[in-house]
């Protein structure tokens, strides 16, 4: 049993070396450009050892996204499904795991990527909204809904429109991307101007 600890243990640090190798090279060169080749010499390991774990450079790429984004929102998930806290507290938690997400560099390249290469690699873009977008707006519709129910809020349209909570997380990435050199954007004091904003515009006033 200790033996088997052992194996299970070295192939998911092995899976995580290949994993931060390719976000390294798909982040230099582009998802098109880079070869798995790449990734291997990155990595220290030789090609064939990565078709071990992943199947494609597609798989890989899906594999980073549950591993760095996709983890996130599966512990906010089961966060807001046992929490008593009230539905605008769970908004601003979600703004604060949006937060921690854009100032990790892992989740900000991984989404730039996307963004990036997304138009191109269209299995790339469903994925992403698949395991993180739609995930992501389910739970914003829940959210929501529990304050309609519960009369904390007046409107739905964060219901109708769950993108408009999501907006200030392309923005930053974008900014850092492009932007950050030319002036600095502090990404957590934005989203928490934001979803104060959003919470005065649905909160119903108390009598």
């Amino acid at each position: 049993m200790r033996k088997q600890a052992r194996t299970e243990a070295e192939r998911e640090e092995r899976m995580r070396t290949i994993r931060a190798a390719a976000l390294d090279v798909f982040a230099a060169k582009g998802f098109a450009a880079a070869r798995l080749d790449d990734v291997a010499q990155a990595a220290g390991v030789a090609k064939g050892t990565i078709y071990l774990y992943f199947k494609s450079k597609e798989d890989l790429f899906e594999a980073i996204v549950k591993s760095t984004i996709g983890v996130v929102l599966a512990n906010f998930e089961q966060a807001v499904a046992v929490s008593p806290a009230s539905a605008s507290e769970m908004l601003r938690m979600m703004g604060r795991v949006i937060a921690n997400a854009i100032e990790d560099g892992d989740r900000r390249r991984v989404l730039h990527l996307v963004l990036s290469e997304g138009a191109r690699f269209p299995a790339i873009a469903d994925f992403y909204h698949s395991e993180i977008i739609s995930r992501g707006m389910r739970l914003m519709r829940a959210i929501v809904a529990k304050g309609i129910d519960s009369g904390e809020f007046k409107s739905d349209e964060l219901a109708r429109f769950p993108q408009l909570a999501m907006a200030p997380a392309l923005v930053a990435v974008i900014w850092a991307v492009v932007f950050s050199r030319i002036e600095t954007l502090d990404a957590r004091a934005m989203l928490e101007a934001h979803f104060d904003l959003l919470l005065r515009a649905i909160t119903r006033t108390p009598a």
